[in-house]
């Protein structure tokens, strides 16, 4: 009985601890910046695909100054800090699973500052690339890399810290490389200014890469700077179609060393029929004709394309095992031409070109809404990706394969089911990735990012425990297929293998940058294995 008591004082102790300490996050942020409310506590203890332990409040700063205040009180505290950009995360970056942490939700850090005179624009973390890129095209600017497809939520701070890539991917690389500088707010609340000279991000040993992909354990990132390019308005959208894994691959290979295109992804049968015909089938492309024609510089062109696309009909989505959509763009509607004619040339030996119905809906819709984080049935979806050597994908691709058809009786079973996108990272990388969906419960993320009209369209799934597991183990077991063919990964979170690929040095030198930024282990604990 005696120990029953201590307990329940030690957790009155707690108790009291936890509520002086929310009181001073209240006076520092105000009281509508500290939420403890249940429902919202357990919306952000998710993220796509996993829930973890519930925060003890999610912070929302609404300034660097406030946010680097409410690190202070946390270090001082000993409390964990996990930072969150947009949420469409799925690899369990801001999911800490013994809870108890703040979350700090970065989205009220949102302030644009365009500099046009020396072709910088300096991000707030939580500014949405939906947001930067309405706020730039005013002025007839861009930056290089310019959003992932879920660029409606995902933020500016948050793709720098996971790494990402899809828009302006083939010209210019991932997010990581669209970067001069952050400034960053420190495990003692000092904020860090990565880059030393204004105009640009080498100067000395790489400060900024040091934070890019570094899913938040060693800093929050508060406001980032990115360089300017000018907005092309004129464009060409090509697709292909292909028979074989290997005839599309040897094809994007080939396009992804010529860099004609601003940006490309491939999708295979399953996942183009799927997800994606979800979203831009005919009627989807046919609502969109208004936005088609107003970007047109040419309009009778833009008529032609509209008509195109409606007379292209669902057959861009099943023209072959694989397919291929490019975005192409120029000074002027020649050079944009002549670009669009070489890739032609170099693709289109390896397979054929199609209705152009899918990229052109992507370049007027570059950002849709969150819809697929469910599968087209409603099922559960989440991603794995790896990132591969050319030499390395078709025999992943063939490897891959057969582990899915070892598995078949029990997929079919469970109704687990996977499709595949692809895209070019930079010449030398190739992005494979699986979308693998299974029936199973809705959590309170999709239920509050999707809506309950949205939700009450869709079939509804009871809980399937028996499903989950198994996607959770054919999930583990691609992971360990993609690291046996030497995979990279972005969005490392505490999903995918990281230290075990670092040498003894390489892990020495991460564990002592650690332990001089962050001496309490307090900045998302458990990410890169940290």
């Amino acid at each position: 009985m005696a120990k029953r008591r201590d307990t329940i004082f030690r957790g009155d102790l707690a108790m009291t601890a936890d509520a002086t300490f929310l009181d001073a996050l209240r006076q520092a942020l105000g009281s509508d910046a500290v939420d403890i409310a249940a429902d919202s506590l357990a919306y952000f203890a998710n993220d796509v695909y996993r829930t973890g332990g519930l925060p003890l409040a999610v912070i929302r700063p609404a300034s660097v100054e406030a946010l680097a205040e409410a690190v202070k009180l946390c270090a001082g505290a000993q409390v964990a800090m996990v930072p969150r950009g947009g949420g469409a995360s799925y690899t369990d970056g801001y999911i800490r699973p013994e809870g108890g942490h703040i979350l700090i939700d970065t989205g009220a850090l949102d302030d644009i500052v365009i500099d046009e005179t020396n072709a910088v624009v300096t991000a707030g973390a939580g500014v949405t690339w939906a947001n930067l890129k309405i706020a730039l095209e005013a002025k007839g600017l861009r930056t290089p890399f310019w959003g992932p497809f879920s660029g409606i939520a995902a933020t500016v701070g948050g793709s720098m810290s996971q790494n990402t890539l899809s828009h302006g991917g083939t010209a210019h690389g991932i997010s990581a490389q669209s970067v001069i500088g952050f400034d960053v707010v420190l495990a003692s609340g000092e904020v860090l200014t990565t880059n030393a000279c204004d105009g640009m991000r080498f100067y000395g040993p790489d400060m900024t890469g040091l934070f890019t992909g570094d899913c938040g354990v060693f800093g929050i990132k508060a406001r980032i700077r990115l360089p300017l390019l000018p907005v092309l308005h004129h464009a060409e959208t090509v697709s292909f179609a292909f028979d074989s894994f290997a005839d599309y691959h040897t094809g994007v290979r080939k396009a992804q060393l010529a860099r004609l295109d601003d940006s490309h992804f491939g999708l295979d049968l399953a996942l183009s029929q799927g997800q994606i015909a979800r979203q831009e089938g005919v009627g989807a492309r046919l609502k969109i004709a208004l936005q088609v024609m107003q970007k047109a510089p040419d309009k009778l062109k833009g008529l032609a394309t509209l008509v195109k696309m409606g007379l292209a009909g669902e057959d861009p989505m099943r023209a072959g095992a694989y397919m291929c959509h490019f975005i192409v763009e120029g000074f002027d509607g020649q050079d944009a031409a002549h670009k669009a004619k070489q890739l032609r040339r170099i693709v289109g030996a390896h397979g054929r070109e199609i209705a152009n119905s899918v990229p052109t809906f992507v370049r007027s819709v570059p950002f849709a809404p969150l819809f697929n984080i469910l599968g087209p049935g409603a099922e559960r979806w989440v991603p794995i990706h790896g990132v591969f050597a050319h030499d390395k994908a078709v025999a992943f691709d063939t490897a891959f394969k057969a582990l899915l058809a070892a598995r078949k009786a029990d997929m079919d079973r469970l109704g687990v089911w996977t499709g595949t996108m692809f895209s070019p990272v930079g010449a030398s990388g190739f992005l494979y990735e699986i979308a693998l969906y299974w029936p199973d419960a809705r959590t309170p993320y999709h239920l509050t990012t999707l809506g309950d009209e949205y939700i009450a369209g869709l079939k509804d799934f009871p809980a399937n425990p028996a499903a989950r597991a198994y996607a959770d183990d054919l999930k583990e077991a691609i992971v360990s297929l993609m690291q046996d063919h030497g995979a990279g990964h972005f969005q490392i979170g505490r999903a995918y293998p990281y230290q075990s690929r670092l040498s003894p040095a390489a892990k020495a030198l991460l564990g002592a940058i650690k332990r001089e930024l962050d001496p309490q282990g307090l900045m998302n604990p458990g990410a890169l294995g940290l």
